[in-house]
């Protein structure tokens, strides 16, 4: 520990620090510290540990979802809405036998150690098919690259929310995508020719983020075990703040702001169980 000591007079005052050798002992001692002990920095502490482990868990809707709403398709019809078939709202998608929750996002907020410090070199898949954005929601880590494609016989326009990403997609074509920085929370993307089209994506450094699937089951492998990870939870329909998914989980500390808390330990793959999510959540 460095304490101040008043040199001089005047306005020409500096304080300049002598060393106290004792509590210099103290502040040493304190800072030798085994794999999950609490290391002090400043007025913090912050955990560390060894190891990774995974999260999985299972959204399911627990209600009637409303039948979903045809689309207003005004352009390129004969290729948008070919065959006769309805562009319908894809913003609430529940498997009717399991009556899981897809598309929900699940990301770390915060994380102290990453155990693949490179993006993936395999490319992100983010297809457009019959005016409509095959996958609804999607993630990707900063620096990797996403091929945006267009499986169309018309051109599209994909707009990416945040980003610098804002380009004509010719029939057939497709152009390649690497994101810079993070987003918050998912960020919009659309298509400026056919405004219905609409998707999500969310951008992490660390990649610790899962996207639901079908039956409302996410997995997110390699997390840093031993020590306490916040977790954000998104819905498109959430009616929380910026889509954050609030539900009634006090034994996992979750809040309004749609985030909770775990730790896991070395090698643990740990099941949050399945998480009903009330109708009024997302909208009714």
């Amino acid at each position: 520990m460095l304490v101040p000591l008043g040199v001089g007079c005047g306005d020409g005052r500096v304080s300049q620090p002598v060393v106290d050798t004792d509590a210099a002992d103290r502040v040493r001692a304190s800072l030798v510290t085994s794999a999950g002990a609490a290391v002090e920095t400043g007025s913090e502490a912050t955990a560390t540990g060894t190891g990774w482990g995974t999260l999985k868990g299972r959204f399911v809707f627990a209600g009637v979802p409303a039948e979903a709403k045809a689309l207003v398709v005004d352009k390129d019809t004969e290729v948008c809405t070919k065959d006769g078939v309805k562009l319908l709202d894809r913003s609430l998608l529940v498997d009717p036998s399991s009556k899981g929750l897809a598309n929900v996002v699940v990301f770390v907020r915060k994380s102290s150690r990453v155990k693949e410090a490179t993006p993936p070199t395999a490319p992100v898949v983010f297809d457009q098919k019959q005016c409509e954005f095959i996958t609804p929601v999607f993630a990707a880590r900063v620096g990797q690259s996403i091929d945006v494609h267009n499986s169309d016989p018309v051109g599209h326009n994909t707009n990416i929310a945040g980003t610098s990403f804002n380009q004509l997609i010719p029939a057939g074509g497709g152009t390649f995508f690497k994101p810079e920085a993070e987003t918050g929370m998912p960020t919009m993307v659309t298509c400026n020719i056919h405004p219905w089209m609409k998707a999500y994506a969310v951008f992490r450094k660390d990649g610790y983020v899962g996207v639901s699937a079908t039956d409302g089951s996410f997995t997110i492998p390699d997390l840093p075990a031993g020590e306490m990870l916040e977790f954000q939870v998104w819905h498109e329909r959430s009616t929380g703040p910026n889509g954050a998914l609030g539900l009634a989980k006090p034994e996992l500390k979750w809040t309004p702001k749609g985030r909770f808390q775990v730790m896991i330990e070395a090698d643990e793959v740990k099941d949050i169980g399945t998480l009903e999510v009330p109708v009024a959540a997302l909208g009714g």
